[in-house]
């Protein structure tokens, strides 16, 4: 392939000082990321009513869902009943995640809430080759009253236990949950970036359509699921 254009040669003296320079705005950016966190850590939170979901085992409540763990993120799982493939973006961004243990040390678990019904739900998973823990939220406001409603959007969520008592400590959804996503990151480090129109690329860098690049979730389930696996 050859590339529409291409960055501009200079030496390596030329090159460290333009990398210098970009490296104070990129540990600013991490410190101010530092400083969200910490804010982010002394926000309020609010006591949730005890929902019961459907799991792969049958009803679970909320509380129960943690596991034992203390801290709880939630992805809602964009779902559009009758459909044989699901949101590619809630698929493609959930895919990521295969390794989740390390989240034991920190009392904490990571799961995905849909309001598929919990049947199609765990049909879907496998099909697509998630490894993530599901929950249905298909006979319980839990989605609606966390931002991810039926025919509504994708979401995150993120929870306390204090014994039987949850509380939701944190919200976010659209491009704030690209903090999650290592694929996103890995992406905005090449020269070319996103290759989408929206970005601010210099003149002859190569540009497509909005999530003209993004795996689609056919692609997905060929490369993970069952028969790609």
């Amino acid at each position: 392939m050859t590339a529409a254009a291409l960055p501009p040669v200079v030496d390596a003296d030329t090159w460290q000082r333009e990398l210098d320079a970009l490296r104070v705005r990129e540990k600013a950016a991490t410190r101010e990321l530092d400083a969200i966190a910490a804010q982010r850590r002394r926000l309020p939170m609010v006591r949730m009513p005890d929902y019961t979901l459907e799991g792969e085992q049958g009803p679970v409540r909320l509380a129960d869902v943690f596991e034992g763990r203390s801290q709880l993120i939630v992805y809602n799982h964009m779902w559009f009943p009758g459909e044989e493939w699901q949101c590619p973006g809630c698929t493609g961004f959930t895919a990521q995640f295969t390794r989740l243990e390390m989240l034991d040390a920190y009392d904490a678990r990571f799961v995905i809430v849909t309001q598929g019904p919990i049947d199609e739900a765990l049909a879907y998973k496998r099909r697509v080759g998630n490894k993530m823990t599901w929950y249905s939220t298909a006979n319980s406001p839990f989605g609606a009253d966390v931002g991810a409603p039926p025919g509504g959007g994708f979401a995150v969520n993120v929870f306390l236990r204090d014994g039987d008592t949850v509380y939701r400590t944190w919200h976010t959804t659209g491009r704030g949950t690209e903090q999650l996503s290592y694929s996103v990151g890995l992406i905005d480090l090449l020269p070319y970036g996103r290759q989408e129109e929206w970005q601010d690329s210099p003149s002859g860098w190569p540009q497509s359509p909005t999530y003209s690049r993004w795996t689609s979730s056919q692609e997905i389930a060929e490369l993970y699921g069952p028969a790609g696996g």
